[in-house]
């Protein structure tokens, strides 16, 4: 299947609303979604690290992705990848699709964590679910270095995700995951 037709496929599965209709319908006004302003001159930088940093220990995804890049990135300040895999994982966990992104490219090559094919395929296919088309891709070629037992196992890892989320949708107020939206 092609980027177009997984693009497809991923929102209507996903039922993702576009953008633009958070921006009134005028697809010119997609609201920004920065939380951290980390670019600023070095004299202002430490108080606007310290805002990021509040915001990311408030448990707000954005700026905990926004700081893994930050740390990771390492063009405002010395790389720091112990770091910017924190910012990242506790993104991760959230959902953020930009996060999981590049934990599973951080998995898959080796930086800061031991290179692992299964880890990054399965945090990667992740953020596939979440939206993100690279990570498909990437998720891709990544299981053509992955022997068949490999792939299992990954799959078998991500079903039961698959079958923890179902369950705990069930578990609330909104009835079966499969049944139709009231």
């Amino acid at each position: 299947m092609n980027r177009a037709g997984r693009t497809l496929l991923m929102g209507c599965l996903l039922l993702i609303s576009p953008l633009s209709s958070l921006a009134g319908g005028n697809s010119l006004l997609i609201p920004a979604t920065s939380r951290c302003v980390l670019d600023t001159p070095a004299e202002a930088r430490e108080q606007a690290l310290a805002q990021c940093r509040a915001f990311a220990e408030g448990g707000d995804a954005e700026a905990q992705y926004e700081l893994g890049e930050y740390f990771y990135e390492g063009q405002l300040h010395p790389q720091d990848l112990p770091q910017a895999l924190h910012w990242y994982e506790q993104a991760s966990l959230q959902g953020h699709a930009g996060a999981q992104l590049r934990l599973g490219m951080l998995f898959w090559h080796g930086e800061g964590v031991p290179a692992s094919n299964l880890q990054a395929y399965i945090v990667l296919k992740m953020a596939a679910v979440n939206g993100s088309d690279d990570a498909m891709d990437s998720a891709d070629e990544v299981a053509e270095q992955m022997s068949r037992d490999e792939l299992a196992r990954a799959n078998r890892v991500l079903g039961e995700i698959f079958r923890n989320y179902l369950m705990e949708l069930q578990a609330t107020d909104l009835g079966p995951p499969f049944a139709p939206l009231r």
